[in-house]
């Protein structure tokens, strides 16, 4: 295809990409609205404030929690179209094998994103709030803006999406030859104690359960990706030995 021409399927592909962003976000704001999710995702910790109420401090505060919130779902439910465009853009480069594991990394990716962003919002942020609220002094009494509470919320739910793709920066690495399971394997104590770190740097204060709350998921998904990459180089080695047959009997 000249270039010109992928510059007008890119434009197209970045057309729906937008088409779907605006509808999904649109989806969003009716559903954020008509389930009533801002209190659904304070519920946590409406139990431990006096009076059991997020304040706000700003006129436009609590219209921009509904907005941040219906934009937050919008665009998860765009991810998954907005990677189906880009995935059709660079498809037609890929050799077939490339697009089996093309596919098999995007739902991968999407399945545990999902994965750790529902960790973080039923598990993590549940047990977090109590001790957060209960270290120090008892004097000090909490007055919790919505804007605040939110913030923390779509951060901590971010953050443990984001660090469960741990097993497909692995296998990307080793599909490049840059790790290999005998590495990982030989570096396994090191990547214990960087996960350990990982889990206490992204949650919240430093209370224990928290902590072991992301970090043994992450250990795990280290474990399945040791496993995975073994499977990854031994069929890049079968390739390469297949390859090299021919060539032989050639010579």
């Amino acid at each position: 295809m000249p270039f010109l021409d992928h510059l007008e399927e890119l434009r197209w592909r970045i057309i729906y990409s937008l088409i779907a962003g605006c509808i999904c976000v649109a989806i969003g704001f009716v559903v954020t609205l008509r389930f009533d999710l801002v209190g659904l995702l304070a519920r946590p910790v409406l139990a431990l404030i006096p009076d059991h109420v997020l304040v706000f401090t700003h006129p436009t505060d609590k219209m921009g929690i509904e907005i941040n919130v219906a934009m937050t779902v919008g665009l998860v439910l765009a991810a998954p179209v907005i990677f189906y465009q880009a995935w059709m853009f660079i498809a037609p480069a890929l050799h077939p094998h490339e697009k089996r594991i093309g596919l098999g990394v995007l739902y991968a990716g999407l399945v545990l994103f999902v994965s750790g962003a529902a960790l973080a919002d039923v598990v993590v942020i549940p047990l977090a709030l109590p001790w957060l609220f209960d270290f120090g002094s008892p004097t000090l009494v909490p007055l919790i803006s919505g804007s605040e509470y939110f913030s923390f919320v779509i951060s901590m739910v971010l953050m443990f999406g984001v660090a469960f793709e741990l097993p497909i920066v692995i296998l990307a690495l080793a599909a490049l030859g840059l790790v290999t399971p005998a590495l990982l394997g030989k570096y396994r104590r090191h990547a214990i104690v960087a996960i350990v770190i990982i889990g206490a740097f992204l949650t919240p204060g430093d209370m224990v359960w928290t902590t072991i709350a992301m970090a043994v998921p992450l250990y795990l998904l280290y474990e399945l990706s040791v496993l995975a990459s073994f499977v990854v180089v031994r069929r890049r080695a079968k390739k390469v030995a297949s390859d090299l047959v021919p060539e032989a009997r050639r010579s």
